[in-house]
């Protein structure tokens, strides 16, 4: 059974840094291609970060570009979403993504798996 656990998220002021984790169970990053969505209030869910370790590509939204870092830790099958210089409207539910990438679009071709989401208010 596929799980993405996330934890991380919490309250900050502008300008301050948050590191999200996302515990992944029943795959590896070999598999599917992982990374972060976020939903602010009455809006869509958007694509922050993605990385496809078979295809080797890392890519961000051009919000958050130079601003925040995926990772993974391979050993424990976590992916990482550092974020820093955060601003309101960062603010929203993070969540953690698992899907089939696109070497094409260097990004998810089907997103499969989807975490609970973790709450991040950013405070002016």
């Amino acid at each position: 059974e596929v799980q993405l656990v996330e934890s991380g998220g919490g309250l900050v002021q502008a300008g301050g840094s948050l590191r999200l984790s996302c515990a992944a169970s029943g795959f590896t990053f070999d598999d599917y291609a992982i990374g972060w969505f976020r939903q602010a209030p009455g809006e869509e869910r958007e694509g922050v970060s993605y990385f496809s370790k078979s295809d080797g590509i890392t890519n961000y939204a051009d919000l958050v570009k130079g601003r925040f870092t995926i990772s993974t830790d391979n050993a424990k099958n976590t992916v990482y979403l550092q974020m820093n210089s955060l601003e309101p409207d960062d603010t929203g539910v993070y969540y953690c993504a698992a899907g089939k990438p696109s070497i094409d679009l260097g990004w998810w071709a089907t997103i499969d798996y989807w975490g609970q989401g973790t709450q991040v208010t950013v405070s002016s």
